[in-house]
């Protein structure tokens, strides 16, 4: 079996701080509802259908680890892909991450609109995370509202994000978003670092995740072009993940994740193509462990991107090493469009106009060529695939 290569979108492993005792402060235990009655029978009682953010984002993770599945997370561009991942999780029985890049957020703004200062970016991000706050519990899973790629130049789409999550938080006593993850694996790794670790103290405050890049995610994704990097830079080793990891747990209250780079690639791949080398996450694993002294043998979560020309056991490989999370871009852009496709090939002949079909030339075509039709035709389509990809991250019935 293989997992279409182009379906795991973000190229890296991701690795969240353990939940210590400093992971439960004020913020991260606001943004939680605190009660003892469990909405789902296998998952943590703070974990509840909807948006989670803080120590339930945590706890939702932490349950994923010991029970050995990845959630998928998966780019949208608009309403009717992010529907489709809610009901895909809804049908396979698990959780799912609703991640928004900088050029989708700018395409649910309108690309009409004018982008300068990233603020057509910054809207449509804001727009797309309210929608999925006001309908998420209706679909009955735990929703993981992230935001995917964002190099140095584009951190102010970042900052205006956080200041929605400043305001919603003041309001509510959560964020706007669960997660960021900030990809500044151009930079040196100092630099990288410093960067994150003074993004992460004003995350902390809300109980906003941190998700960061090390190493390179090789090929091309919404902008991200990394097609013709050394390869040498698609391998993190265990000491550039353990100084990462150090750095961070210094913040106070900081919940962070690490996407380490072992030979992932973003794009369409034929199997074989693509030298993966998940062992490297079990060595950092390992490396870590020993210097921190821990009883855990996975002290780090870690996140696939860009699973490209990878094979399923190539995959559920890399969840033994602690992998909780894996991004999901080019196969689910298919699936929604080859649903258009078929739409339109079983109704050819009745969308060629207004008036007149094989069943008479007086007959209306409106039922056919309304555009909820052929758009519910993709979103039907893009959600059989995640089901199928939840199926090979043994995400499947681990609700209930």
């Amino acid at each position: 079996m293989k997992l279409a290569i182009a379906s795991l979108l973000v190229g890296s492993a991701v690795a969240f701080a353990p939940a210590a005792t400093p992971m439960r402060n004020s913020a991260l235990n606001m943004a939680t509802e605190t009660t003892t009655e469990k909405a789902f029978a296998k998952l943590p009682a703070s974990v509840k259908p909807g948006v989670v953010t803080g120590a339930a984002l945590v706890d939702l993770l932490d349950a994923a680890k010991a029970q050995g599945y990845a959630i998928p997370g998966v780019n949208i561009v608009g309403t009717n892909s992010i529907n489709a991942c809610m009901e895909a999780a809804a049908k396979y029985g698990g959780p799912i991450m609703v991640t928004f890049s900088k050029g989708g957020g700018q395409f649910i703004a309108g690309k009409y609109c004018d982008n300068t200062g990233d603020k057509a970016s910054i809207a449509g991000s804001i727009a797309g995370a309210k929608h999925v706050h006001e309908v998420a519990k209706l679909y009955g899973v735990p929703v993981v509202l992230h935001t995917d790629h964002c190099q140095k130049a584009w951190l102010p789409w970042i900052d205006g994000l956080l200041a929605a999550s400043e305001e919603h938080f003041a309001a509510t006593g959560s964020p706007l978003f669960s997660s960021h993850m900030l990809d500044l694996s151009e930079e040196p790794l100092e630099e990288n670092i410093s960067i994150c670790k003074s993004y992460l103290e004003k995350f902390a405050k809300m109980g906003i995740l941190l998700e960061f890049e090390l190493g390179v995610t090789g090929g091309e994704e919404d902008g991200v072009d990394n097609s013709d990097v050394d390869s040498s830079r698609l391998y993190t080793q265990p000491e550039e993940v353990y100084y990462a990891y150090e750095q961070l747990s210094q913040v106070e209250g900081g919940a962070f994740t690490c996407a380490a780079s072992f030979g992932n690639v973003h794009g369409v791949y034929a199997p074989g193509n693509v030298d993966l080398q998940p062992i490297i996450l079990y060595n950092s694993q390992k490396y870590i462990q020993e210097k921190i002294g821990s009883d855990d043998d996975k002290p780090m979560k870690f996140v696939f991107h860009g699973g490209s020309g990878s094979s399923v056991e190539d995959i559920q490989y890399a969840i033994g090493a602690g992998v909780i999370k894996m991004n999901i871009d080019t196969d689910t852009q298919w699936a929604f469009w080859d649903g258009v496709r078929a739409y339109e090939a079983k109704y050819h002949d009745y969308l060629q106009g207004q008036i007149g079909n094989p069943e008479g030339d007086d007959k209306p075509n409106k039922k056919y060529y309304d555009p909820r039709m052929s758009l519910r035709a993709g979103e039907e389509s893009m959600a059989a695939r995640l089901v199928k990809a939840a199926e090979d991250l043994k995400c499947v019935n681990v609700l209930n």
